[in-house]
């Protein structure tokens, strides 16, 4: 029987499920080995064919671990809160839980026809209670904890008030809030319990404060920078804002050290390592304090700020890495959301002030981070003063200098800074030369000497001595100290939306309070519609009740990434109801392995999941510092769009006349995106196109060589486009195991590659080949019991040694093509030898499945074994050359070629050309003069 994948593949997918076939234990004697893929958000368009390219690479490698000897665990699940399916339920009505659950349903379907190892028994959605109750348990537990900057750790927040409650706050050395109480022992103890909350909370890993955030009135909600584009919401295309806000946030910045130095132990991506350590922004440097002109307790001459009636704090504190600059400051720079910008700002300066922050506020925060061309801020009309020499400084806003970004104010010093540069002379502000540029290029290299000017006491030393000498007198003056900062701020961890995580906490008096673990987890309660309050609540505010019997719940929601930033735990104990998994699966499992997935996640998901699994080693509960030993960034697909060209008439109106694309320059046209699925090797279906949109009905066609030909450019996939191919339709087409290794065979798994399904079909005529060595020309199955020729060992034994090569190095691309070379040479071979064919069958099974599976029975095996096979040993003597085959030339040309053993020694190499027939042939009778031989390389005769 020809090869019918279409009933080969339906019958190994039901096996599979039937009997679990990949189901893996959590107990075993072989080594584990854990592979993860990102897991999906279920959309309602299910997958296109650039989404399962990792889950391919990921499946060939699992499935090689288990030929391998390993106890793999190759899981999947769902990341279904979110979003998308909130603006759906807002405009049907439609509960998110509906749409999901048809959404996840379609995403299944898909991935069972591809033919993927995954162990279904452990499927995990972050949507439902059994699993959202362990996400609400960790944030209870980091609620509960502080970091111990002396420890290195997080601790129990217990053991922090049993320090209060003995000591008072002295010797603390906490991550926590800027402005906390210094109290003692007995004063801690005479606080009310609202007042010790108040002030536990400023340590707490979990806490309330007041950011400002991506608000989008269209949405009702908190937007993630990364939802953010221009200021606009990437969903929908709705305004956004800044806006402070009341949320809840994670302290990450706690952990900011550790993070960066766990990168140099896991084997990531440079680019994606270099990606977080760029967020996580390390700098060695000083904070400063500059004076505000005319405060309270500044301790500078008399003078009172234009506001009159207002006290701000004393001072401005900076953070910089070149304080010995400090000299050179001509101008401060505040964000124009910093805490002290209506205290600063005077009467005539208002309106301006005014009018810039909300200009400020259409902006994001990645947008004011990535101009770095454009020059604006405002004059606040007061002054700090310089604390090493006492001159005034004018303090300004600009939308560079962001309020959560170290401490929403920078000094700036135009000799030493370019966009301090250009700021000052957009403005006409002083630029004070600070150094000698011909003696010092401090951008290439600061450490180097120079010789400081218009700088006081450093002038003439050394930057090194410079920085000691302007920081020791800081301390001196109490006005700075040396610092480290680091650029990542803490994680707000809050959404305004109906379909996400609850948090577990109820608030008494104002004060957060967690709910019992007991009353875990917390049900998302059902309310009549999916929009904030009419007073402006979070969707959650329209439930009816739903009240804590000693207070009211939180009404916003976690964000999505909480849900996915410890679900691989999960994966190791799905089904456990007393804890998010149990010890003994938790230290049998350990960590994840090998790790697929976006770059885009780059900063968020990666950088969360690695903080709570860092959090959760401290607090005891899992046993490695970091989740993902190996890493690997698939590449994109990119949609190969086709274009047809609508003729334009003399009015310059288009016409129901396309031009076929070699035609075009003789013709004024306009280019019109067509389904890519009515277009086959760039030659448009012309039925199909006038069936494709009502428009084109009576459409006509200027042709060249009787054919349409349609223009080609890549870009990324999207309906939009309609470039986009649906695997279903390739899967029917083709077969699952043609798509698994085309899109291995497009290229290198890291590079984004454009999709072109023309090259498809060679990948589907390799497996038919592959088929035929099995069968005979009536396609009856034959296989020979007989010993395999040196030849069919050669061809094999390479095979084995280039895939295993290829796949441990994740080369599936060049794997594929070294199959087609195999099954060509045993083709040519004519090889029917079980010996030899059994061996390519595993070989093969990473990549096609399906037909392997079928074959492996056919072959005499037991149904099912395939996937716990052992992948054959290479051995090294089979490509062992024995016999040369020597070129002979005649007088410098070459005549012909002998098949001689390489164990010859040169006089019988030479005896054994001369006596062969084609040879004498050739010398006619000639005797030669000279006869040369290179052993293993080439024998010359002149005569």
């Amino acid at each position: 029987m020809d090869y019918q994948f279409k009933d080969i593949e339906k019958k190994w997918q039901q096996f599979w499920a039937d009997n679990h076939t990949f189901k893996a234990e959590n107990t075993s004697d072989k080594p584990k080995y854990y592979v993860l893929d990102m897991f999906p958000y279920p959309s309602g368009a299910g997958l296109h064919v650039g989404h399962p390219l990792g889950y391919i690479a990921s499946d060939i490698f699992a499935r090689y671990k288990r030929l391998k000897g390993f106890n793999v665990l190759h899981p999947m699940g769902y990341d279904s809160f979110g979003l998308p399916a909130e603006q759906y339920a807002i405009q049907t009505g439609q509960h998110p839980s509906v749409t999901t659950e048809a959404n996840i349903a379609t995403y299944r379907r898909q991935l069972d026809q591809i033919g993927f190892s995954f162990d279904w028994s452990r499927e995990v959605r972050t949507s439902s209670p059994d699993y959202y109750k362990w996400t609400q348990w960790i944030f209870m537990q980091l609620f509960n904890s502080w970091y111990n900057k002396d420890a290195d750790k997080a601790e129990g927040i217990d053991k922090l008030v049993a320090h209060f409650e003995s000591n008072g706050s002295a010797g603390i050395n906490a991550a926590c809030d800027d402005e906390i109480l210094s109290f003692t022992a007995d004063e801690w103890k005479a606080m009310t319990n609202q007042q010790q909350q108040e002030e536990l909370l400023k340590y707490r890993l979990t806490y309330l404060r007041e950011s400002t955030v991506n608000w989008c009135a269209a949405l009702g909600t908190v937007l993630a920078n990364d939802e953010v584009k221009d200021g606009f919401s990437e969903r929908g295309g709705y305004p956004v804002e800044q806006k402070k806000m009341m949320q809840w946030s994670m302290r990450i910045t706690a952990y900011a050290q550790r993070l960066l130095t766990g990168l140099d132990t896991i084997d990531w991506p440079e680019p994606l390592k270099e990606m977080q350590r760029n967020w996580i922004g390390k700098s060695v440097g000083a904070s400063v304090k500059f004076p505000i002109y005319g405060a309270a307790g500044a301790g500078v001459s008399e003078g009172t700020l234009a506001t009159g009636t207002e006290t701000p704090a004393p001072y401005i504190e900076v953070f910089t890495t070149r304080v010995d600059t400090i000299f050179g400051v001509s101008f401060l720079v505040i964000a124009p959301e910093h805490e002290l910008v209506s205290q600063l700002t005077t009467p005539e300066q208002k309106d301006a002030i005014e009018a810039y922050i909300t200009q400020t506020k259409k902006k994001s925060e990645l947008d004011r981070m990535a101009d770095t061309k454009t020059v604006s801020g405002a004059f606040t009309g007061s002054y700090v003063t310089n604390p090493l020499n006492g001159e005034m400084v004018q303090i300004w806003i600009a939308d560079y200098v962001l309020a959560g970004y170290g401490t929403g104010a920078v000094m700036a010093v135009p000799s030493g800074d370019q966009r301090d540069y250009l700021f000052a002379k957009h403005f006409n502000l002083p630029i004070i030369p600070i150094i000698d540029i011909q003696k010092i290029d401090t951008e290439a290299d600061p450490t180097k000497e120079g010789k400081y000017i218009n700088s006081n006491f450093i002038n003439g030393l050394e930057y090194k001595e410079a920085t000691a000498a302007v920081v020791a007198k800081l301390e001196e003056l109490g006005l700075g100290k040396a610092k480290v900062n680091f650029r990542m701020r803490d994680a707000i961890f809050g959404r305004q939306r109906y379909w996400g995580e609850p948090v577990p906490v109820y608030f008494k008096a104002n004060i957060p309070r967690l709910i019992e673990e007991s009353d875990l987890p917390l049900l998302l309660p059902d309310i009549d519609k999916y929009l904030p309050t009419e007073t402006g609540e979070p969707p959650l505010g329209r439930a009816s009740d739903w009240k804590h019997p000693k207070g009211e719940y939180e009404l916003s929601t976690m964000p999505g990434w909480a849900g996915s930033s410890w679900y691989w735990y999960r994966y190791m104990d799905a089904h456990n109801d007393q804890e998010f998994a149990s010890k003994d699966a938790i230290e049998y499992w350990k960590d994840v392995d090998l790790y697929i997935g976006g770059s885009e996640h780059a900063t968020g998901h990666l950088l969360y999941s690695r903080f709570w699994n860092k959090f959760l080693k401290d607090i005891g509960k899992v046993v490695e510092e970091e989740p993902f030993k190996k890493l690997i960034n698939q590449g994109m697909i990119q949609g190969r769009s086709n274009f047809v060209y609508r003729l334009i008439d003399a009015e310059g109106k288009g016409t129901n006349t396309f031009v076929s694309h070699g035609l075009i320059k003789d013709y004024e046209t306009s280019p019109i995106h067509v389904d890519v699925n009515i277009v086959e090797n760039e030659v448009l279906n012309l039925n199909k196109f006038k069936e494709w949109r009502p428009d084109f009905k009576d459409a006509e066609f200027i042709l060249e060589n009787g054919k349409y030909i349609c223009g080609v450019e890549i870009e990324k996939m999207s309906k939009r486009y309609y470039n986009v191919v649906n695997p279903d339709d390739l899967a029917q087409r083709y077969g699952a195991d043609t798509l698994r290794m085309y899109e291995m065979f497009l290229g290198p798994l890291e590079q984004s590659k454009p999709w072109n399904t023309n090259g498809i079909e060679g990948v589907f005529k390799f497996l038919r080949k592959f088929w035929k060595l099995f069968h005979d020309a009536d396609f009856n199955f034959t296989v020979s019991d007989a010993e395999p020729s040196k030849a069919e060992l050669k061809a094999l034994h390479k095979i084995i040694q280039k895939v295993e090569q290829d796949i441990e190095r994740f080369s599936f691309n060049t794997s594929v093509s070294s199959f087609m070379i195999a099954v060509n040479e045993l083709t040519d071979l004519k090889c029917n030898k079980r010996a030899i064919l059994q061996d390519l069958v595993i070989i093969l099974e990473p990549y096609a499945p399906h037909i392997c599976e079928e074959l492996w029975v056919l072959l005499g095996n037991e149904a099912g074994t395939l996937s716990y096979a052992s992948y054959p040993k290479f051995n090294p003597a089979y490509l062992v050359e024995d016999s040369f085959n020597y070129p002979v030339s005649i007088n410098g040309k070459m005549k012909t070629t002998i098949s001689l053993p390489l164990t010859l020694e040169q006089k019988e190499v030479e005896e054994a050309v001369l006596a062969s027939a084609d040879v004498q042939k050739y010398l006619d009778g000639k005797t030669p003069k000279k006869l040369i031989v290179v052993k293993g390389r080439i024998v010359n005769i002149v005569v």
